[in-house]
């Protein structure tokens, strides 16, 4: 009797997998290819820096990636999730549940608290205030800023507020993290600072870091660094 290979689990599955990957945008009466057949796969808990010139389809495939964006042509796997079946309520289900944001610039709500920003994920998903209040103190302990629980976003410095971004992206535990220049508006000790917050943060919650970067201080830490030219990964 044959023994038939049995199916990888999604632990024994890259975090997420690219094969051709292309994206066409329409400006004016030009198309633009942004992506050019891209293949990439990442291994879970891994650190993957994405590096190149601005306007290079770094931000476009990180994009596509966090399921803000849709590709054109080829596939990708999120786990064991093939991203191009998934119609629109799926994907933002899948986008809740299952991927955290950090960006450049924050994205923080200007009219919420530290706490009410780190809260807000968990709230989308429907967990109970109890289980909330648990986890956001817990993040934020975890960040540094449990005495800036009641501030507003322009009441912190850059650094305080990238740490709460961070809180806000992993305090629901998510397989993969989307950062795009997360450590860019960032003084050496600050950046140093985030840094290392990402890579503890990260280790404990079992994430995958997906990381578009022109940052040296950031590459250096990761583990794999793919460069992008002119919409190709190289």
């Amino acid at each position: 009797m044959t023994n038939l290979p049995s199916k990888p689990s999604v632990a024994q599955l890259p975090a997420l997998h690219l094969r051709r990957v292309a994206k066409q945008y329409q400006m004016g009466g030009e198309k633009i290819l942004a992506l050019k057949s891209i293949d990439l796969e990442v291994p879970p808990r891994a650190f993957v820096a994405i590096r190149g010139p601005s306007g290079s389809g770094k931000s476009t495939l990180l994009n596509i990636c966090g399921l803000i964006d849709h590709f054109d042509a080829g596939s990708y796997q999120l786990g064991d999730t093939d991203v191009g079946q998934l119609d629109e309520r799926a994907r933002t289900g899948i986008r809740r549940f299952r991927i955290g944001f950090i960006f450049q610039g924050y994205n923080l709500v200007p009219v919420m608290s530290v706490y009410d920003n780190v809260e807000y994920p968990l709230f989308l998903l429907g967990i109970g205030e109890r289980e909330r209040k648990a986890r956001v103190r817990d993040m934020l302990a975890q960040v540094g800023l449990d005495a800036f629980a009641n501030r507003l976003p322009d009441q912190l410095s850059g650094g305080q507020r990238q740490r709460v971004a961070i809180a806000r992206a992993l305090v629901k535990a998510p397989p993969l993290v989307v950062a795009d220049e997360p450590t860019a508006n960032l003084d050496t000790a600050t950046a140093k600072q985030i840094i290392e917050l990402m890579k503890n943060l990260g280790a404990r919650f079992g994430s995958t870091f997906l990381i578009a970067t022109h940052d040296e201080r950031m590459v250096v830490h990761c583990d794999q660094v793919r460069h992008m030219v002119d919409g190709v990964l190289q």
